[in-house]
């Protein structure tokens, strides 16, 4: 039994120290692992120290420069910054990302509405809206100018069909009831004109019965030629959307007819009355180069906001005459 046991002390010995190298050789192997990656970490820190100088060089004055053992990670202002870096580089950075935004900000307002709107949906920040024409104004010499007319073989091709669609798109966005072509800088006679429900229910009950006022469909007509059916006119006041924010008390005829083509270049007659005479009427009047302006009783030209106030002595009272 005692030699078993002295056996079993001499392997318990042997296994100790087995224990005590592996262990020894663990220590060394993580020693020298920790200062490996201790020299990793700090040559990678030295890396960035430099990459961060090429692109935030600091001052030649700095303290930093004097000794770049000193150099401290706050001076990377993409990864943040910390509380004790050097108030000198904290202004230095905060002026330089100022600067880039400012710069950035006053670039884009320098741009028109439309070439931002274009730039955006170009880049992806946006949807491309469509633009559509302007609306000429009164002076322009477009609209004191008779348009010619359409050609039968231009009615139906592509260009024709977008000044169509351009005008009444123009006139929905205004909103108008009417406009000519002259009126987006087309010297042709075509015109276009809507009204609606929803525009008449605008106006007075009592202006809407003396206007003789009431909704119609969409109405394309291309060479339109405009004759009176009877000699009964009307004074009202009207506006234009080439003369916008003011009126003026037009005398016009309270029936007509309108002779033209369709925008399929079939033949097509208008039997108007009332307000839809009136409309017709007047974008009649702009193919040949005339505005409201030119046939308004004189004296009665106003702003919009004056419509309300007592016309000057003289002059006619409105309604059908």
């Amino acid at each position: 039994m005692a030699l078993s046991g002295l056996g079993s002390d001499k392997a318990t010995l042997h296994s100790c120290d087995r224990d005590c190298t592996s262990r020894s050789r663990s220590r060394s192997r993580s020693s020298s692992s920790s200062s490996s990656s201790g020299w990793c970490c700090k040559k990678a820190m030295e890396t960035i120290q430099r990459f961060s100088l090429l692109i935030f060089p600091l001052p030649s004055s700095s303290k930093h420069l004097q000794n770049s053992n000193n150099l401290r990670l706050p001076i990377y202002p993409f990864i943040g910054m910390c509380k004790n870096q050097e108030p000198t580089f904290i202004s230095r950075a905060q002026e330089q990302k100022r600067a880039f935004h400012g710069n950035l900000i006053s670039k884009r307002r320098s741009l028109s509405s439309s070439s931002t709107a274009s730039a955006g949906w170009f880049l992806g920040f946006g949807e491309k809206n469509p633009i559509f024409p302007e609306i000429v104004k009164a002076g322009d010499p477009v609209l004191h100018e008779p348009a010619r007319e359409v050609d039968i073989d231009e009615i139906g091709s592509e260009k024709i069909e977008k000044i169509i669609e351009d005008m009444i798109s123009v006139m929905r966005k205004a909103p108008g009831v009417g406009l000519a072509a002259p009126q987006i800088g087309i010297p042709l006679k075509i015109i276009v004109l809507e009204d609606t429900k929803e525009y008449i229910s605008y106006a007075r009950k009592e202006e809407i019965e003396a206007q003789d006022r009431r909704p119609f469909d969409l109405l394309v007509i291309v060479n339109p030629k405009l004759k009176k059916k009877s000699n009964k006119t009307a004074l009202f006041f009207e506006g234009c959307l080439s003369v916008d924010g003011f009126r003026a008390v037009v005398e016009r005829h309270v029936e007509v007819e309108v002779t033209g083509l369709g925008r399929d270049g079939q033949p097509m007659k208008v039997d108007a009355s009332g307000w839809q005479a009136r409309i017709l009427q007047h974008e009649c009047d702009h193919l040949d180069g005339t505005i409201y302006v030119d046939k308004m009783v004189p004296r009665t030209f106003r702003t919009v906001d004056n419509l309300d106030l007592p016309l000057p002595k003289g002059c006619p009272k409105l309604g059908v005459c």
